[in-house]
């Protein structure tokens, strides 16, 4: 009988039953007695060993941020840091690459930093499928929905990505624009890209607009330097386009100075819509039309369910925030094509 025999029998999450058999505080008593009960009954003896390592857990907050150069993440974690500032819980960021196992490291820092929780800025659901059993402390996914997931200790904070989608090319598509391009992430790898593009293409379905993903989509990293390649291979395939949506703000903007050194005027020859909402879009030139997350709302959430589930033993939580378009100057109506 070992502790996740326990958590199966009870229904509590593995860090639940931890706690209780380890005479720690932040457990609702119906749960404490649950699992007093399951391990009397089933004769349970926690090893000495493996209690003397759980109460070696620290008291930090671990944030795995999923690309070192998202901005949005970037904002995201400067909001998170100010609101837990006052917390007793110290903050420890680390960043893995796009390509890497978000999940992976999360269970090797929980054996060496022994974390109270840990907030995922991205992350693939597929990674957390086949992985996340091996977490035992709270988690919150921040701009992922992991409702469909089930994990007892896995809540999540997301953007209606699709619906962002949607709203960009439907943006556009009122402007009058019939050809459309997209950049964004990889197809199939990035659960955010395929939300947004499968938002899109519905858009483009709703207002008759053709599209064929393998001349009118390129796909990269979010960002600056991947927008403007972007670009430059739409123009290399001699792809007819009026208007590109850039399904990350850092894209759109590399699109822009990809567009300009081409001697093409945004957004007079072509308008440029991004998503995300960064501070930046609103000092360049022209600035930045956008599908805006509300960064406050998604990291303040995330941040208090974390806390949240760490100090109670509540059911996971799984939020959406409604995005919404930020009309500005880079875009502009034609009156045909």
């Amino acid at each position: 009988m070992t502790i996740k025999d326990i958590s199966v029998l009870t229904g509590y999450s593995v860090g639940t039953v931890s706690r209780v058999l380890n005479d720690q505080p932040n457990v609702s008593e119906k749960a404490r007695a649950a699992i007093l009960e399951a391990a009397r009954k089933n004769g349970f003896r926690l090893n000495a060993n493996a209690k003397q390592l759980k109460q070696q857990r620290s008291n930090t907050l671990l944030v795995v941020v999923k690309g070192t150069s998202n901005e949005l993440f970037g904002s995201l974690l400067e909001t998170i840091q100010a609101k837990v500032a006052s917390w007793p819980y110290p903050l420890v960021v680390d960043y893995v690459d796009e390509d890497e196992n978000e999940v992976l490291r999360g269970v090797q820092l929980c054996l060496e930093k022994k974390p109270q929780g840990i907030l995922f800025l991205g992350g693939n659901l597929e990674n957390f499928r086949k992985h996340f059993g091996e977490v035992d402390v709270p988690c919150v996914l921040v701009t992922g929905d992991a409702s469909e997931l089930s994990f007892r200790n896995l809540s999540s904070v997301t953007t209606d990505d699709r619906q962002a989608g949607f709203l960009a090319v439907e943006h556009l598509a009122r402007l009058g624009h019939r050809n459309i391009a997209m950049i964004g992430g990889v197809l199939g790898i990035s659960d955010i890209t395929t939300l947004r593009f499968d938002g899109a293409i519905a858009a483009c379905g709703e207002y008759g607009l053709e599209f064929d993903k393998n001349r009118d989509y390129v796909s990269g990293r979010f960002s600056y330097a991947d927008g403007y390649r972007a670009v430059r291979t739409l123009m290399d395939r001699k792809c007819k386009f009026s208007a590109i949506f850039a399904m990350a703000d850092v894209m759109a903007i590399g699109a822009i100075r990809a567009l300009q050194d081409s001697g093409l005027r945004v957004p007079e020859d072509v308008s440029v819509i991004g998503l995300d909402g960064l501070a930046i879009g609103d000092y360049t030139v022209p600035r930045l039309a956008t599908v805006r997350q509300s960064v406050s709302k998604l990291a303040m959430r995330s941040i208090q369910i974390l806390r949240e589930q760490i100090e109670g033993d509540l059911d996971p939580r799984h939020e959406t925030i409604i995005p919404a378009v930020d009309w500005k100057e880079s875009t502009v109506a034609i009156s045909g094509e």
